[in-house]
């Protein structure tokens, strides 16, 4: 599968098998079936009164979505791009992850908010990575995955989640490549880094859309003998730092590579916890690879993103 039939895919079964799962956002009904075409078939299968298209809307959707949780339904605001987002953080960043802590956990709030991020050539106001301000408010999820198979898993453990979800995708991954995926039920859990690719020489710790970078990067060092291993994340909130540690006290060395802004970005928090938990240890300093400080430009020869040539930079001059 594709990842967007993946995510599909875990649409249908979840909503089979729990009738409180509803879905609220922009042309997320037919005919549209959502602009990237996840949610394709669901009013159709589900109803309208399950699959609502709203209006644009953006604070209205997450604020419907917090009412519905509250009254012991699951649903699923889906906004269109990661942008957009910030219309809905009092809803969600205010009120709804922190109910179940206000409460004594008496009223919990299991929504998912999923998003999309990617579209530079939509302009600056479509292409940010915003998953920090996410990760920095305790109480929700933060998920980003990086494969088909991994999409689907997540997906369906948001879904299950007793706790309010961000769903990241990327555009340029939703019909990317395509691998296998479990065609019935199938769950990731929250907090367990992949290790995409083994090594000695250097830990390069990712997720999301930059996962593709690292690995390119690593097999652009093995033709020069350097041994990259590369972490997928999979979830920034839970974190799993126990797999990061574990890999950079064997290697010594450590990169962190991600698409969101360098300056405070998710790669601050994860080298600083390195760096305070293995000072004694390290080789060379912790390094990362991020966005640049500014807007996301619409031309792609501006882009600002990682590539595999300023990764496979940073290693060679640690080595």
């Amino acid at each position: 599968m594709t990842m967007a039939a993946a995510i599909n895919s875990a649409f249908h079964l979840a909503m089979e098998a729990d009738d409180k799962i509803v879905v609220l956002g922009e042309d997320v009904a037919e005919p549209i079936g959502g602009v990237f075409k996840t949610s394709k078939g669901l009013s159709t299968k589900f109803g309208t009164s399950r699959v609502r298209a709203t209006p644009i809307a953006e604070g209205t959707i997450a604020g419907a979505a917090v009412g519905l949780a509250l009254g012991g339904y699951r649903p699923v605001a889906e906004i269109m791009f990661f942008d957009f987002v910030t219309l809905t953080l009092d809803q969600v960043l205010n009120h709804a992850a922190k109910f179940r802590y206000m409460t004594g956990g008496a009223t919990p709030a299991p929504l998912t908010v999923t998003t999309v991020i990617g579209s530079s050539h939509f302009g600056a106001q479509h292409a940010q990575s915003l998953e920090a301000w996410f990760m920095h408010t305790p109480g929700i999820n933060v998920v980003m995955p990086s494969t088909p198979s991994d999409a689907k898993g997540l997906l369906t453990s948001c879904l299950r989640s007793p706790d309010p979800c961000l769903f990241v995708q990327h555009s340029g991954l939703l019909y990317g490549r395509k691998e296998p995926v479990p065609v019935g039920p199938h769950t990731v859990p929250f907090g367990r880094a992949r290790t995409v690719r083994p090594g000695r020489d250097v830990t390069i710790v990712t997720y999301g859309p930059a996962v593709a970078v690292a690995e390119d990067a690593a097999a652009r060092l093995a033709a020069e003998g350097v041994e990259a291993e590369v972490i997928d994340l999979r979830t920034l909130v839970p974190l799993d730092f126990p797999a990061v540690l574990e890999s950079v006290e064997r290697t010594r060395r450590a990169v962190i590579v991600h698409e969101a802004t360098q300056f405070c970005g998710p790669g601050a928090e994860i080298g600083s916890r390195i760096q305070e938990e293995l000072f004694g240890e390290l080789l060379a300093p912790v390094l990362r690879v991020g966005g640049a400080y500014a807007p996301v430009p619409f031309s792609k020869s501006l882009s600002s993103h990682p590539t595999a040539e300023k990764v496979v930079e940073k290693i060679r001059g640690m080595l």
